[in-house]
C-alpha cells in the first residue's frame, strides 16, 4: 500500500544562533512555519531549544515543548542525538577532537563521557515516549573508523571485535527505546562504523536484529561513497525510519575523487549541496519512498558549502512539497474495470 509522505519539515540544527528568529524553539518554530513547513526536527544539544533531561522526567515539561511548537501549526518529526550518539563509541584518536560535544565536566575522562552520552540517549528515549514521538535520529559512534582503508593490513578479528562492542554499548540503549516504543535511527555516515549497508548489516546481525535498530535515509551520503542510494531504498525499505532531505554533487577529476584530497567542502570532488543543486534524483526518491509505504516525514537537512542557509531553507520547503506525491486512492485504469465474477474469469481462463 502507497502512503503519502508527511512535510515539508526542517531540521534545526544547521539554524540554531544566538540572534533571532534562531535564539530559542518558539522563534525559530515561527520563521519554520513562516517558510511553509509542517513539521520540526529538534536538535537535544541546543539547550534553547530542549532541556532534555527535564523532557524525559516531566510530562508537563514536555507537553510544553510539544505545545510551543503546536502553537506555530507544526509538529515535532523527531528528536535528534547526533552528537550524543557518536560519543557512544569514540576512537582514542577523536578523543581531543569529540570532547567539545560534551560537558566540560567530562573533558579528557573518555570513560565518564561515555556515560553521560549513554544516559542521554536513555533520556532521549523516555523524552521522546512523553512527546507521543515514534523514531529518533542518532549516530552510532565509531570505533573501527580509523582503519577503513587497510594499509597497513588490519589484524584478523579487528573488525569483527569493534562491531562487537559497539552492540554491547547499544543494545541496552536499543532496549530503552524499545521500552518507550521508539525506532532508534542511525544516519549511515561516513566517519561512523554504521557508514553503508553491508556495516549496518554487522551491526544488525550482532544486536540480534534488534527491532529498534533501524535506518534514517540519507542519499547524499551515498552520492559522495558512489553507493546506489535507490537501490538501498529497496534493500532496507522495512528497516527505513527518518528521512533527512540532502543534496550532494561528486565530481571526480584526474587529481582527487572519493577521499577529496584533505581539501575544504568547496574545492572536493564530493560536496553537499541545498537540494536542487545537487545531483541527487529526489522525484525517484520521493516514489519509492511513497511506493515502499514510507510512513514519516521528510525533513530537509540543510548542508551546502555555497548556498546561503536562509535561502536553502526557502527552497528547501517548496522543493520539497513539489518532490512529494499525494497517492492515489484508485487505480488510474479502474475506468475500464468489468467488475469481479468468479465464473467469468474461469470462463476468460477456458476452465469453464
Amino acid at each position: 500500500m502507497a502512503t503519502t509522505i508527511k512535510g515539508p519539515a526542517i531540521f534545526l540544527a544547521q539554524f540554531a544562533g544566538d540572534k533571532a528568529p534562531f535564539d530559542n524553539l518558539d522563534n525559530i518554530c515561527r520563521w519554520a512555519a513562516g517558510l511553509g513547513y509542517k513539521g520540526v526536527q529538534i536538535p537535544t544539544w541546543v539547550s534553547s531549544f530542549i532541556d532534555l533531561e527535564k523532557a524525559a522526567n516531566s510530562k508537563t515539561y514536555a507537553d510544553e515543548i510539544k505545545g510551543i511548537v503546536n502553537s506555530h501549526g507544526l509538529e515535532i518529526t523527531e528528536l535528534s542525538t547526533h552528537l550524543q550518539g557518536q560519543l557512544v563509541a569514540v576512537h582514542p584518536a577523536y578523543d581531543a577532537a569529540f570532547d567539545g560535544f560534551a560537558p566540560a565536566s567530562v573533558h579528557g575522562n573518555p570513560k565518564a563521557r561515555q556515560e553521560w552520552a549513554v544516559q542521554t540517549l536513555l533520556n532521549a528515549a523516555k523524552a521522546s515516549k512523553n512527546l507521543g514521538l515514534n523514531a529518533h535520529a542518532t549516530f552510532s559512534g565509531s570505533l573501527a573508523w580509523p582503519y577503513i582503508y587497510p594499509w597497513p593490513q588490519r589484524p584478523a578479528g579487528l573488525v569483527e571485535e569493534a562491531f562487537d562492542e559497539l552492540a554491547r554499548r547499544w543494545t541496552p540503549i536499543l532496549n530503552a527505546f524499545d521500552d518507550a516504543g521508539v525506532d532508534v535511527c542511525y544516519e549511515i555516515h561516513p566517519g561512523e562504523d554504521l557508514h553503508d549497508g553491508v556495516s549496518y548489516e554487522m551491526f544488525l546481525e550482532r544486536v540480534k536484529n534488534h527491532p529498534r535498530a533501524n535506518l534514517l535515509y540519507d542519499p547524499s551520503h551515498f552520492v559522495l561513497q558512489q553507493l546506489d542510494y535507490l537501490d538501498y531504498i529497496d534493500i532496507y525499505k522495512d528497516r527505513i525510519k527518518a528521512f533527512h532531505v540532502k543534496d550532494a554533487e561528486f565530481n571526480p577529476t584526474g587529481r582527487q575523487g572519493v577521499y577529496g584530497g584533505f581539501q575544504s567542502w568547496v574545492e572536493r570532488a564530493g560536496r553537499f549541496r541545498s537540494i536542487g543543486d545537487g545531483q541527487v534524483d529526489f522525484p525517484a526518491i520521493f516514489a519509492k519512498m511513497a511506493a515502499n509505504d514510507f510512513k514519516g516525514w521528510a525533513v530537509l537537512e540543510w548542508e551546502c558549502a555555497l548556498k546561503h542557509p536562509e535561502d536553502g531553507a526557502r527552497e528547501g520547503a517548496e522543493l520539497i512539497k513539489s518532490y512529494i506525491i499525494r497517492v492515489t486512492e484508485h487505480a488510474f485504469d479502474d475506468f475500464a474495470s468489468g467488475g469481479t465474477d468468479k465464473a467469468a474469469n474461469r470462463k476468460m481462463l477456458g476452465l469453464s
